[in-house]
């Protein structure tokens, strides 16, 4: 079995996906589209990069990260049917994708987690990356490593992200953390650093910086954040939860996964500092995920995939 995966090219948590991929499962992996059996498109919304006699002739798996129902509009509904008759599988990360999905297409739809990558995302001393990164030994930083702006003003925020629900827990809380300062990493954070602004709440932003430093930035945190209302994953559980960084997440993606029940709140009215029992019980789960062994799940579901017939599904 030979596997194409498609990377976007958009500098974004898909192309790193992609390269670990090829890294570490070269040998049923293929950067010839011709050569494969399998075409797997990380990222769905390139399905069109591919020509139409590739897309009919080869197996197609999708994956579906997460999707907003609020944005699911008439139009992209249409462009969804479109791919759908192509797809042979769809991937998702997490149940509450899967249970959207299913509501849209009768094709077949398989449950995975993405994996974790030890070699990247492991502990770290707080006290030198902090030194490393001229920050204060003193501060209480908490973390916020996402985009947080729709782009289309570069002032509404992305609300699937939650960053007003990021905002407001840091200014209801801001008298219970001592020499509060916020680390922000990434690129359209210009809600976030306006209501910080207003509110009177110290940031430093980090814009597009390299994957190393955001390893050290995880390694510098009191505190890690995810306060979104939608996600495929997100990525930053499974990277601060194999960094042991302190993690409160709404219940989004794979947090029930990875996270212990006390570090999934309603972050509209729940306060809560993760303990060691609860930085140990993610970090026990991580280590679960680790590339080579989680990643047999997707071979196997790639072989799975190859040996089925074409779908022949032209409801379109």
């Amino acid at each position: 079995m030979k596997v194409f995966v498609l990377s976007p090219k958009e500098n974004w948590i898909c192309d790193r996906l992609v390269s670990e991929w090829y890294e570490n499962f070269p040998e049923i992996s293929t950067s010839n589209i011709n050569d494969a059996d399998v075409i797997w498109l990380l990222a769905g919304w390139c399905w069109n990069h591919i020509p139409t006699n590739l897309l009919k002739s080869k197996k197609l798996i999708v994956t579906e990260h997460h999707i907003v129902p609020e944005k699911f509009t008439e139009e992209k509904y249409r462009n969804f049917l479109i791919r759908d008759q192509f797809v042979d599988c769809y991937h998702v990360p997490n149940e509450k994708t899967k249970y959207f999905l299913k509501q849209i297409t009768n094709k077949r739809i398989e449950v995975i987690s993405y994996w974790y990558n030890d070699k990247l995302w492991y502990p770290c001393d707080k006290l030198k990356s902090r030194s490393k990164l001229n920050l204060s030994s003193e501060k209480f930083y908490v973390g916020s490593f996402q985009r947080d702006t729709e782009g289309h003003d570069l002032k509404t925020p992305k609300l699937e992200k939650g960053p007003d629900l990021f905002c407001d827990y840091l200014i209801r809380n801001r008298s219970s953390f001592k020499n509060l300062h916020v680390i922000l990493a990434g690129w359209r954070r210009q809600y976030v650093e306006n209501r910080l602004k207003k509110s009177g709440i110290d940031y430093t932003l980090f814009e597009k910086t390299e994957i190393h430093t955001i390893r050290e930035l995880y390694a510098c945190c009191n505190l890690y954040i995810v306060s979104s209302r939608y996600e495929g994953g997100p990525q930053s559980i499974i990277e601060a939860s194999g960094m042991k960084v302190p993690i409160i997440s709404t219940d989004v993606g794979i947090a029930s996964n990875i996270l212990s029940k006390n570090c999934i709140i309603d972050i509209t009215n729940t306060t809560y500092m993760p303990n060691k029992k609860d930085i140990q019980h993610a970090y026990n789960n991580v280590l679960e995920l680790k590339i080579k062994k989680h990643g047999s799940k997707f071979i196997k579901l790639l072989s799975d995939i190859k040996n089925e017939k074409k779908s022949t599904d032209n409801r379109n």
